[in-house]
């Protein structure tokens, strides 16, 4: 697995995550359920991979340093 989620997309995704998991314990009735959708960005965010980025050719992480040979074969 190719790392595709960045840090600033971690950072939601743990939010995200957290606040649907409090759902569980603060929502009454039927909603209190889908706080348990919260383990999907907890998870995603934890392991720094998302299938559906992956599935949309999407990545949010860095880009690694810049090739040194790029631009060398360009005439000034």
């Amino acid at each position: 697995m190719k790392k595709n989620v960045g840090s600033a997309d971690r950072v939601v995704r743990w939010v995200i995550g957290l606040i649907l998991l409090s759902m569980v314990f603060w929502v009454n009735g039927p909603w209190r359920w889908i706080g348990l959708i919260g383990f999907l960005p907890l998870l995603t965010g934890s392991i720094n991979w998302c299938p559906l980025y992956s599935a949309l050719g999407i990545s949010t992480s860095k880009k690694g340093p810049p090739d040194s040979q790029e631009g060398k074969d360009k005439p000034l």
